[in-house]
This record gives structure tokens, C-alpha cells and sequence, in this order.
């Protein structure tokens, strides 16, 4: 049986806000019908962070739509939902979050088989000056680019 990995949403802004010192993929626990939807893409991790609470690791603020064919009212879009890790990772996870400064954020949710996963990074907050060094060299990378493409090479 062959695997597959399908990427659903990815969260770009993280990147762009923090530094992703480490990576771990994880289960969610979901409903039947949010599956459904995150299969159709309806899944927004834009404002979404992970808390430890207690022994487990719960996602907040993860937007799944509400799936067409079910009522409506049933289930809450923005409802936390749990993280499954296994125990050492979640000791691991727990233990570098209590640090000052680092925090959880899911990165990107996708299909591993039949089964979606969620990658969280454990993250520290970029200063603004570090924001706008980033977009400096892009622009700078876009500059250097665009120079060489009206040139033309060897003459």
C-alpha cells in the first residue's frame, strides 16, 4: 500500500512571524464531517496557536467550515481540538514550551493515507526589526533578478 501526502492548508504567515526552531507531525482528533470538510480545503490555520493543557496538547482558533450535507449548528468551526503525540514527544513539547518565549503553532495540515495530520512548529516571535531585514533581501533578491533578466548573458 503506497502512502501518500496531500497538503491542504499551509500557514505562510507563521513563517514570516516566527522562527521555526523544530517540526513534529501530529493526528487531530476530529468529527466525521470536519474531515469532510478539510478534504474539500475549507480549513483556515491563520490565527491558530497550540496550548498544553495538562497532558494534552490542544489546537485553538484552527478554522474547519461546517460540511454542506450537515446541520449547521451542530459543531462549533472554531472549536479547540486535541492533539495526539505520543507520550515522549509530548513531554518534549510540554518542556520546551515552559521555556520563556517559545510557543506552538501548526504549520500545516495535509492527508498522511487516510489520515490528517496536522505539522506543528515550535516557534519563537520574530523582533520587527528581523521582519523587515526579511523583506529587504527579498525585495533586494527581486531587484538582483530582474536585473539580470534584461541582460542579456554572454554578449
Amino acid at each position: 500500500m503506497a502512502k501518500y501526502f496531500k497538503l491542504i492548508a499551509d500557514n505562510r504567515k507563521a513563517r514570516f512571524d516566527f522562527n521555526i526552531l523544530e517540526t513534529c507531525k501530529a493526528g487531530l482528533v476530529l468529527e466525521g464531517s470536519e474531515v469532510k470538510s478539510i478534504r474539500l480545503g475549507r480549513v483556515n490555520l491563520k490565527d491558530s496557536f497550540a496550548r498544553v493543557e495538562g497532558q494534552n496538547i490542544f489546537v485553538h482558533g484552527m478554522h474547519i467550515s461546517p460540511y454542506q450535507k450537515v446541520e449547521k449548528s451542530k459543531l462549533n468551526p472554531t472549536r479547540p481540538r486535541k492533539v495526539l503525540l505520543n507520550k515522549k514527544e509530548l513531554i518534549k513539547l510540554s518542556s520546551k514550551v515552559a521555556e520563556k518565549g517559545l510557543t506552538l503553532i501548526p504549520l500545516k495540515i495535509f492527508f498522511d493515507g487516510n489520515w490528517a495530520k496536522l505539522e506543528l512548529g515550535l516557534a519563537r516571535s520574530k523582533r520587527k526589526y528581523e521582519k523587515r531585514d526579511v523583506i529587504r533581501r527579498k525585495s533586494d533578491q527581486r531587484e538582483i533578478e530582474r536585473a539580470f533578466k534584461g541582460k542579456a548573458y554572454g554578449s
